[in-house]
């Protein structure tokens, strides 16, 4: 209780209890809704969970007017920056899902954030079935214990969805493949939209922490960043979206956005599931130390 007492202490951070995912019924199917939207969050900085800043404001803000529409998702799926595996994608399928806090170096109250949100190990189960691995056409995999919901899934979806209620799933990402595959994977998640789930990427258009500068303000950034920053941006208002895929064929502007490029992937997944013709909402555009783009997509 002293933990919680101490995280109320933080602006905006709101406290919820661990029991209230437990006391919701386990969601065994998905039902016909109307389709819902997408989003891809740029997450930036771990501390951007807790600080009371424009880019935790912003999600916020979607987050009301998310669960203020006529239909409410059914389900949350998360494609995390902070899950890759090798030789195959996963889903998590346990009914509990961990809080994993997949960093070091940051204050204890970041530490203390738990986001008891429920899992639903039936539609994990299910959709593993129903989905096919892009490089084999193989099911994918159901993690029942060893993941969990990492800071690039609960970070923004906590000052999102604070009460924590929404089923939620974490799909990972098979480092090993190409970037075609992953925006392959990402089109089979199209038919989801229609049977209430929210598809939420969350990674950085730009993500280079290799020379970071702090401090600085949220229209400054390398001269590398900002232009691939917008090669991405006219791709999806021209509804380019397959063309996301290639951006590697960018070169050295490409490797210094993205030395590795694990932030980008969601997007990819985010763009697969929606159709050429949806307008893009662009909402914090902007960068956090000069290379890290928090630029964010809603489409829908």
């Amino acid at each position: 209780m002293a933990t919680l007492a101490g995280l109320a202490a933080f602006p905006g951070v709101t406290v919820t209890s661990l029991s209230s995912a437990a006391a919701l019924p386990a969601l065994q199917s998905l039902k016909p809704s109307p389709r819902m939207p997408v989003l891809f969050v740029g997450h930036g900085s771990p501390m951007n969970a807790i600080e009371d800043n424009a880019w935790r404001r912003a999600w916020e803000a979607l987050g009301t007017e998310l669960m203020a529409r006529a239909v409410q998702p059914q389900l949350i799926l998360c494609i995390s920056a902070h899950w890759l595996t090798q030789g195959g994608w996963q889903l998590t399928g346990m009914a509990s899902p961990k809080t994993i806090h997949d960093f070091g170096g940051f204050p204890q109250a970041l530490f203390d954030q738990q986001y008891p949100a429920p899992g639903a190990p039936a539609v994990a189960r299910s959709l593993a079935r129903e989905l096919k691995s892009p490089a084999t056409g193989a099911a994918l995999g159901v993690d029942e214990g060893d993941w969990g919901l990492d800071h690039g899934t609960w970070s923004v979806l906590k000052p999102m969805f604070p009460k924590a209620q929404i089923p939620l799933l974490q799909l990972s990402m098979d480092y090993s493949r190409a970037p075609a595959e992953h925006y392959a994977l990402g089109r089979q998640l199209a038919a989801l939209r229609e049977r209430g789930v929210l598809i939420v990427g969350s990674g950085n258009v730009v993500h280079n922490l290799r020379v970071t500068r702090r401090g600085t303000a949220a229209n400054e950034a390398y001269d590398w960043a900002q232009e691939f920053d917008v090669v991405v941006q006219d791709q999806i208002k021209k509804g380019q979206l397959g063309a996301l895929a290639d951006f590697l064929k960018l070169g050295p502007v490409a490797k210094q956005a993205h030395p590795t490029h694990e932030h980008y992937l969601p997007l990819l997944y985010a763009a697969g599931a929606v159709q050429s013709t949806e307008m893009p909402r662009f909402f914090n555009t902007g960068f956090q130390s000069a290379s890290i783009s928090m630029r964010s997509v809603l489409w829908g």
